[in-house]
């Protein structure tokens, strides 16, 4: 095992039943993980607890924004605190990132954020972006095959008025639009006429897009009241796509800079070609990708091919 690693954290998407039981069922730190999550959430998920809906969901429970969030959290920190004590993987990273939700994954891996503190913060979260999008008809759209400037020419185009904008930079040639749920009708089709592919996504509204800002209003409050204390590594923010305290954010407080960018991210696109590129180009060791879903895996092969990502959906061997 190597010392130097680097852990990636997925994000909303990368649920499905039946996530992280093999983690429970292996793995002793897993099963406390799980029990500490319940313990904190308890039964409040339709009178069901946490760690229920994610080994025998059903689906459409699983899927919805305010479980989800809290459910992928739980599942990834599980996955990471067995592989600790199966001697799989370094308790201390070089460095980590974490797709849109998955970025409170990697503040808690590099002791940012304790667990619990992490937990009830994703929960908060997930329930607000929930109530913002059912407060708004809105959705999301994905452009197959677009660079930036085709993008923007579609959001201009569609928008009419409404909110559109770009919200998640995925890997090259795949971009995500947010808006309107009108306004990504007409996105799918203009990006149609300009010979790009669209597709409309199954998402309970417009994430990373000014609809949110009802949830940032209420998570920036809630976090000032989290103690977050200075990653031992670089984490790399969504907004930024460089570290926490680098880049735009040299010489502040890197804690209020990360309360800061956390609540921006709701607003604003998500870089993960650009975070994975600024690892790919500083930082040399293994990659891992934390449970549940193999998506980052997936999706660092369209940004560099050279690095190969470690998937740990389950354990080794099952």
């Amino acid at each position: 095992m190597s010392s130097e690693q680097v852990i990636l954290c997925p994000g909303q998407g990368a649920q499905s039943v039946g996530m992280g039981q093999a983690w429970f069922d292996a793995s002793a730190e897993a099963a406390r993980t799980f029990g500490a999550a319940d313990e904190v959430l308890g039964d409040r998920f339709d009178g069901r607890r946490l760690s229920e809906l994610c080994f025998t969901g059903p689906e459409e429970t699983l899927n919805r924004t305010d479980i989800a969030q809290p459910a992928i959290f739980t599942a990834s920190i599980a996955c990471l605190q067995a592989m600790i004590g199966r001697e799989e993987i370094a308790s201390h990273p070089v460095a980590t990132a974490g797709l849109s939700l998955g970025e409170y994954s990697a503040l808690c891996v590099a002791g940012s954020i304790t667990f619990t503190q992490g937990l009830e913060i994703v929960a908060l979260r997930g329930r607000a972006m929930q109530e913002a999008a059912e407060a708004v008809d809105s959705s999301m759209v994905a452009l197959i095959g677009a660079e930036e400037e085709q993008a923007h020419e579609v959001c201009e185009r569609s928008a009419k008025g409404e909110v559109l904008v770009m919200a998640n930079f995925n890997a090259p040639g795949q971009i995500v639009l947010s808006g309107h749920s009108a306004a990504c009708d007409r996105a799918v089709e203009i990006a149609g006429e300009m010979g790009l592919r669209a597709t409309k996504l199954a998402v309970a509204g417009a994430f990373h897009s000014p609809l949110m800002q009802p949830a940032a209003d209420r998570l920036a409050a809630a976090l000032e009241r989290v103690e977050i204390r200075p990653p031992e590594c670089p984490v790399v923010s969504n907004v930024t796509g460089v570290p926490h305290g680098t880049g735009p954010d040299e010489g502040k407080d890197v804690c209020d800079s990360i309360r800061e960018r956390l609540v921006e991210q709701l607003l604003a696109p998500v870089r993960w070609a650009e975070s994975c590129r600024w690892l790919a180009d500083n930082v040399k060791g293994e990659y891992h990708e934390l449970a549940p879903g193999k998506v980052l895996s997936g999706l660092m092969r369209r940004i560099e091919r050279s690095i190969k990502v470690a998937n740990h959906d389950k354990p080794a061997g099952d």
